[in-house]
Formats: C-alpha cells, sequence, structure tokens
C-alpha cells in the first residue's frame, strides 16, 4: 500500500517549508518515526519523521525547493515490494532565473512571448467582497509593505494557502502601480504546479544573481544592502567560488535587513565587575553539575540580572504596534544559539517565573535541541527580549541587530581578568563589557543607561541562591 508523505504544517502562521536535505534515497527501507527528510520555515529547522515503515518509493520534490503545506513530497511503499521510481527533477536550473525571484516549485519557464506582440500588463489581484476579507491572512512583512506603499489588503485575494496573502500578491500590486512586471505568484496550497511565465528581469544597473529562494523584495526603501549600488562586474572577478545561501541564512538575511530598515538603532555600552558571580559560580559549579546533571554557566546569571532590569524598566519589554507600544506582561527571553550552519534564538518563556536552575535547564534543553533540529515553531517565537553572547567566542563586546518585533537585545562580551581601580587602589577583577542595542523610536537613552546599570548592580551585588 502506497503512502503519501506530505509537507507538514510546522505552525499555525507557516504555510510553507523548503526541503533542505533527504536523510533516505529512493530503495531505502525506512522506519516508522525514523528521520526522512530535514525542512526549513521562517521559524525552525526541523527533521520530520516517516509516516510509516516501509520503502521509500519516489521522491517527488527535490532538495532545496520550497512547497505549500500538504503538498506530497515523496510516495513510501507500506509493503515494501515496490518499483522504484527516479526522484522527481528539478523544475528549472537556478541560472534560467531572474535574480532575487522567489522560487515555487513549478515546470521549466514557458518561452516569452515574441517581442513583436507588445506584453499586456499584469493585472492585480482580483478584489474580494467585504464579507470574505473579515479576516485577512497574511505575514508582518506583507502588512509593512502594504501599508508603506498605500496598499489595502482587504481588496486583495491571496494565492496562498487557505487565502492568505503572499509576499509575492503585494509585490504584485507594488510592480503594477509603478508600472513594473511582477513576480509571478507562488504556488497555492491545493493544486497542483502550474507552469509559469516569467517576467524579464528588470532595467540595469542589474543586482547580483541570488540563490534560489531569495525573497525579491520591491521598492527602494527596502533593498538588501548586498544589492545596493554595486555593480555586477566588481562581484565576480579573478579567482572566485559561488555557494549559494543556504534557507537558513536566507531567512536570517531578510530578518536582519528588516530590522535596520525598520529600527533605528541606537547602543550603549557599560562594563560589570563580575568577581563575586564568578567566585559564586566557582564554588558551586562541580556540586551543582553533580547534583543536577546539569552545568552550570554564566547565562543564567545574566538573565536573571536581565529579568530584574526588565522589571525595573518594563519599556524594553515592548513591542511597537503602528503609534502604539505593547507593554508585554510576560517576559520571554530570547537566547541566540550559534549553529554549524546559523543562528536561532529560541525562547526563555516566562523567564521571570524561574529560578537560576530552572534557567539553567531551559537552556540547555533549547540549545541542544536547536543543534539537533527539534525545536518547535513555537519555542521560537513571542520572545519580549533577546540575549546574544559574542564573549563566549572571546569577542570583546559587540553591537547586535535587534531581533523583531523587540526593541532591545543585550550583548555580552568575555569575561576575563582586568586590572581596575578599586577604592583607589589597583585590583585584579573579572570584567565584562555589556552593550544594549535598543529602538530610539521607543527607548532613549535614560532609559538604556538606567536598564544596564540596574543589570550591572544586580550582578556585581548578586545576592540570589542559585536553586
Amino acid at each position: 500500500m502506497a503512502v503519501d508523505v506530505v509537507m507538514p504544517q510546522m505552525g499555525e502562521s507557516i504555510f510553507e517549508g523548503t526541503i533542505t536535505k533527504w536523510l533516505k534515497k529512493p530503495g531505502d527501507k525506512v522506519e516508522r518515526d525514523e528521520p526522512l527528510f530535514e525542512i526549513s520555515t521562517d521559524k525552525v529547522d526541523a527533521e520530520i519523521p516517516s509516516p510509516t515503515a516501509g520503502v521509500l518509493k519516489e521522491i517527488k520534490i527535490p532538495e532545496g525547493h520550497t512547497v505549500p503545506i500538504q503538498t506530497v513530497v515523496a510516495v513510501i511503499d507500506g509493503a515494501g515490494t515496490a518499483t522504484v521510481s527516479e526522484p522527481t527533477p528539478a523544475p528549472a536550473p537556478a541560472a534560467a532565473k531572474p535574480a532575487a525571484t522567489p522560487s515555487p516549485v513549478a515546470p521549466a519557464a514557458k518561452p516569452a512571448p515574441a517581442a513583436s506582440a507588445p506584453s499586456p500588463a499584469v493585472p492585480a489581484p482580483a478584489a474580494v467582497p467585504a464579507s470574505a476579507a473579515e479576516r485577512i491572512h497574511s505575514s508582518p512583512l506583507v502588512r509593512r509593505l502594504a501599508k508603506e506603499h498605500g496598499v489595502d489588503l482587504a481588496s486583495l485575494e491571496g494565492t496562498g494557502a487557505g487565502g492568505r496573502i503572499t509576499k509575492q500578491d503585494i509585490e504584485a500590486v507594488i510592480a503594477a502601480q509603478s508600472g513594473a512586471a511582477p513576480a509571478a505568484p507562488a504556488v497555492s496550497a491545493g493544486r497542483a504546479p502550474s507552469a509559469a511565465v516569467r517576467p524579464a528581469p528588470p532595467p540595469p544597473p542589474p543586482a547580483p544573481a541570488a540563490a534560489p529562494g531569495v525573497p525579491a523584495v520591491h521598492g527602494s526603501q527596502f533593498v538588501p544592502t548586498l544589492q545596493v549600488g554595486v555593480p555586477r562586474e566588481r562581484i565576480y572577478f579573478g579567482n572566485y567560488e559561488i555557494q549559494p545561501l543556504s534557507v537558513m541564512r536566507q531567512k536570517i538575511a531578510e530578518h536582519m535587513v528588516a530590522s535596520k530598515h525598520v529600527s533605528p538603532h541606537v547602543y550603549s555600552v557599560d562594563e560589570i565587575d563580575m568577581t563575586k558571580v564568578a567566585a559564586t559560580r566557582a564554588k558551586a559549579k562541580a556540586e551543582f553539575e553533580q547534583r543536577y546533571e546539569t552545568k552550570l554557566t554564566f547565562m543564567p546569571f545574566f538573565v536573571k540580572a536581565a529579568v530584574s532590569g526588565l522589571r525595573a524598566y518594563p519599556t524594553l519589554n515592548a513591542s511597537l504596534d503602528g503609534t502604539n507600544v505593547v507593554l508585554h506582561k510576560e517576559i520571554n527571553i530570547g537566547m541566540a544559539v550559534a549553529l554549524d550552519w546559523g543562528l536561532i534564538v529560541p525562547v526563555i518563556k516566562s523567564a521571570d517565573e524561574k529560578n537560576l536552575l530552572g534557567i539553567q535547564r531551559t537552556l540547555n534543553d533549547l540549545a541542544e535541541r536547536a543543534r539537533t533540529k527539534k525545536l518547535k515553531p513555537e519555542e521560537v517565537q513571542e520572545g519580549t527580549f533577546s540575549i546574544t553572547n559574542p564573549g563566549v567566542f572571546g569577542g570583546l563586546f559587540g553591537l547586535p541587530v535587534i531581533s523583531q518585533p523587540n526593541v532591545g537585545i543585550l550583548g555580552l562580551g568575555a569575561i576575563e581578568k582586568r586590572p581596575v581601580v578599586v577604592d583607589d587602589a589597583i585590583a585584579i577583577r573579572s570584567m565584562c563589557y555589556v552593550t544594549l542595542s535598543y529602538d530610539h523610536r521607543v527607548v532613549d537613552g535614560a532609559i538604556a543607561h538606567q536598564f544596564l546599570h540596574k543589570v550591572k548592580e544586580t550582578l556585581e551585588n548578586w545576592s540570589e541562591p542559585l536553586v
């Protein structure tokens, strides 16, 4: 009996996924719940288990392609005796696509119309009745683009899963308004992919060629910096090697450019004497690890100090929604975790309700599952403040980019012994630089430095028990 393997929905707001790696090949035996392939979404990377035991009969969607949820990506023969089919070939080579064009799974592009006949303008998505537009399904990026370009989302009919308005839909409207040919709309869920007519590339100067799947962003207000004012011939010269961006790096690039575009970043720096915390940790870490079977690091001390700062100055535990400041009651700390293939920010939910042991265990668990691609989408959502730690790699300090929609992120430098003046005498102390990147639309310098002072005061006068 043949069993279809579908692209799963990894969260309420996720409507598509990219297959980054097949862990089995046609003809291989698979067990139920054995990892079958890896996917990447705009929230998290994950391994997808096999829904049944049998033999992998056919791979329908090759690696590197993005498809809507519930799309059949492979077929497993439950009896284990099926004839193996060759993998479905890639729809179109990357070199044939225009730069920075989204890559829905579709057969090779049809040839362009003859030059003698002018191409008709591509119409904007049709308007929908008022009753169908009561609840608009779209991402924050789509809503922001619509607001910037004066597009009424209620008048659009989405081509995404469940009528969701995709970025391609809004780009089509923007391009139609400016007289440019929009990108082909993405393949919607629930119907088979069909051939799409690719528009001609925009007039020169051309942008550098992008890897398949890199989102196209129209409008002079929001353009990736790698494509701004850099002629192609100045990039490709001499001996070079081209490595396409991974899906995760594409998402990181999109989020970082969006953050720099949205938030006016300001930075404040302070120095903290970590001698007392270092002594407390050195004295307790052996017994702590033996009793609780988890290592004691410096990070939970910083998390607890950040919680104290956020309680005292809740403006930093906020988000901006238009002209409204949303002050979050929960304190959910996002922790940047470095991976071999990128960066991800799992969230410690309700960090203000956990003691130091609880924070340490949560940190270790989230970091381990991030590195093994076991995180759930909800575990990288709803962060209200972020912390990143370049100091673990020896960095003196860094100036991190704000993780949207937060208004602040704390950067930790290396803890190292330095000579400092204490009570008019030179002493050797364990010192650490900390930086705060904050959104100047919401947070002013006075609040930022008061927050840092509270973090500094908490750590330099540490008095909380470890458990």
